[in-house]
């Protein structure tokens, strides 16, 4: 299924209120060896494995995309992280 401009920006607000939700929790109540660095790579295929479920429920796959929305994802993706870093890095 071709997912929509809309649909593809209802999914990254989704997923990104998803991300930071999972962030407050695991930064809150996990102690993880690797420290944030581990965090942060979980954090990631966390990202990842929610995008692709996001777009499952739509009959969709991350590999049906066009090249814009791959780039609009790569986009949202560091700007996630980038607001997730600036907020529990310190």
């Amino acid at each position: 299924m071709m997912l929509t401009e809309k649909t593809l920006e209802d999914i990254l607000e989704n997923l990104e209120k998803s991300l930071n939700s999972l962030a407050e929790d695991v930064f809150e109540n996990v102690e993880i060896e690797g420290g944030f660095d581990e965090i942060n790579n979980f954090l990631h295929n966390q990202f990842d494995i929610r995008l692709e479920n996001f777009l499952n429920l739509k009959k969709s796959s991350i590999h049906h995309l066009e090249t814009g929305m791959k780039k609009k994802i790569i986009q949202k993706k560091q700007l996630i992280f980038q607001k997730i870093s600036k907020q529990y890095q310190n």
